[in-house]
């Protein structure tokens, strides 16, 4: 029996999979009042993340959809935007490694497509997620102080954004 995961770019053949996952962790697991229609992205991968020269990948175990990250490419301001960054709970923590992982292949898609900035929104009750970002070198950015090109999601109250300039 294979237990290890692997991450895989995903496309719309995975969209019921992805809100299969997403929507229960959003409004059951954390009480997020947000549902499908506040996020269309969801119901056309290819558009949303794909034509903008970002990407959709899922983490796989033994063909389960266990975690998803996504990035919204703004190649003219050479940024993107990170988005649907969510595992199963019971794949949490670091002893799997799932979201360091998704976040790796992330950064290394960004570096490889000349992204040398990318930003995130999440809601200050999610703690771990916030203690996650920190960890990986994100800095707290003020909403006012984000870029006019980031898309931002009305349930977002916290942000962070992530300088990959070569040092």
């Amino acid at each position: 029996m294979q237990n290890e995961f692997k991450i895989e770019r995903l496309d719309n053949q995975f969209c019921e999979a992805i809100i299969g996952l997403i929507l229960p962790i959003q409004q059951i697991e954390f009480n997020v009042d947000i549902d499908l229609a506040a996020q269309p992205d969801l119901l056309d991968i290819e558009k949303h993340y794909d034509g903008t020269g970002g990407a959709f990948w899922g983490a796989k175990l033994n063909g389960e959809l266990i975690g998803t990250i996504a990035l919204i490419a703004q190649a003219e301001h050479h940024a993107g935007a990170i988005r649907k960054m969510f595992v199963k709970k019971e794949f949490r923590g670091k002893d799997l490694g799932i979201a360091q992982a998704l976040l790796k292949t992330l950064i290394a898609y960004c570096r490889d497509n000349n992204l040398n900035k990318v930003y995130l929104g999440t809601k200050d009750i999610l703690q771990a997620a916030c203690r996650f970002y920190e960890r990986n070198g994100f800095k707290q950015v003020r909403m006012e102080d984000l870029p006019v090109y980031f898309p931002r999601m009305a349930v977002d109250n916290v942000f962070y954004g992530l300088d990959l300039k070569p040092v």
